[in-house]
């Protein structure tokens, strides 16, 4: 079942990952449709690029999965221009939440598509991105793994690209084990796991925003992982971590999305803006509005707050804090609803988006107890602390699997 701690995919090569020796041998991945694949058209959820020419050649995550003896299943659909984490699409539909039978549920987004592919078990590896949370959020609404590495670590080359600061190719998967299989081969290397216990590592669980406004199913999730987790001997200590506070006036401007999205779409846009999702091309014009000392200001600010971030989380293992503040709201509420819609969306993209800033890397794994719709924890930390993270969320899901 999604979130069990057995892997559904072989344990990790033991050979050079350069050699994968077939890895992923007859499974099953689907390609979110931002991604090259030889001889079809990339779209990237939109009706914009539905005539642009094939792609030549695979983009270098597909052809390293093609390598390690992945079937590819199909592209999957995504957020037009993967700038939502709600996972609407007008032109091609909105792919349904596998999680509740009885009410039509968002699939979180960006990689809406690759969630619900993995989810409902047409795919056993859902190939997407993560700009801003757009594998995490959908994996915590649907009740699987979404593992946002270090976005240096795997190239982006043969992607439509949203920010080039942020973007990172990643996977959803339904085992922390299958997450560390697919990202030793997004990335070419490969994952130390040291085995540390959970009673020998130091967690941090942030009081500040990260909390904020949480809704009664993931605020019980939430709480219940903590005491599962000092239960198995985790060392976990709240702090206050105050930068996160002062992200709202940082992005002030637009934000990084905003300014390199619009240098990206600005002729596209200009030609054929009545194509776009108005609700996405709304974000990409306010990059229009920053000016390049606005953008170098920015640049400028996100690395002195990295610095001060990574200074404070510097004696931490890793950051605990729930993956999204609210689990999955009925599609009605947000389709047609611009005030909702925009509401919902920087709730989903909150607690997430602070990672991508950070440069860091995270995972959100399954957090909920039977009865509840899909929660998702995530444990992050800054940049190239991928292994250890990797490491602590396979203690973590197998102390709190018994509760799923």
């Amino acid at each position: 079942m999604p979130g069990q701690a057995q892997g559904a995919l072989a344990s990790p090569p033991t050979t050079s990952i350069n050699d994968p020796a077939l890895a992923l041998a007859g499974i099953a991945v689907s390609v979110k449709d931002l991604f090259d694949v030889a001889g079809q058209v990339t779209t990237a959820g939109s009706t914009v690029l539905a005539g642009t020419a094939r792609a030549r050649a695979d983009a270098v995550a597909v052809a390293r999965l093609r390598t390690a003896g992945a079937v590819l299943v199909g592209r999957t659909n995504m957020v037009e221009f993967a700038f939502s984490g709600v996972g609407i699409n007008p032109h091609y539909g909105t792919p349904v939440n596998p999680a509740d039978t009885s009410t039509e549920r968002i699939p979180g987004g960006s990689s809406s598509g690759a969630a619900v592919s993995v989810a409902t078990g047409a795919a056993l590896v859902g190939l997407g991105s993560d700009t801003g949370g757009s594998i995490r959020i959908p994996a915590a609404l649907c009740g699987i793994v979404g593992f946002k590495s270090t976005a240096r670590l795997v190239p982006a080359a043969g992607t439509v690209p949203l920010s080039t600061s942020l973007d990172t190719v990643c996977a959803v998967t339904r085992s922390v084990r299958d997450a560390v299989t697919v990202h030793e081969i997004l990335s070419a290397r490969r994952v130390q796991l040291a085995g540390k216990p959970l009673s020998s590592c130091r967690i941090a669980v942030a009081r500040t925003l990260m909390q904020d406004g949480l809704d009664s199913t993931v605020a019980h999730a939430f709480e219940h992982s903590l005491r599962v987790l000092r239960q198995s001997g985790a060392r976990i200590e709240e702090i206050a971590l105050e930068g996160l506070g002062e992200l709202p006036a940082i992005n002030a401007s637009g934000g990084l999305s905003a300014a390199e999205s619009y240098a990206w779409h600005r002729k596209l846009i200009a030609g054929h803006e009545a194509q776009y999702d108005p609700r996405v091309a709304l974000r990409i014009l306010r990059g229009a509005r920053m000016s390049a000392a606005d953008y170098i200001d920015l640049l400028a600010a996100r690395q002195n707050w990295m610095t001060r971030m990574e200074a404070r989380l510097s004696h931490f293992d890793a950051v605990l804090s729930p993956t999204v503040p609210i689990v999955a709201p009925p599609i009605a509420s947000v389709l047609d609803h611009d005030d909702e819609f925009f509401r919902i969306n920087a709730l989903l993209l909150r607690n997430t988006s602070v990672v991508n800033m950070l440069d860091g890397c995270a995972i959100s794994v399954p957090c909920q107890t039977p009865d509840q719709l899909p929660v998702g924890l995530m444990l992050w930390h800054a940049a190239l602390h991928d292994d250890t993270v990797l490491d602590l969320a396979l203690q973590v899901e197998t102390a709190l699997s018994p509760s799923l």
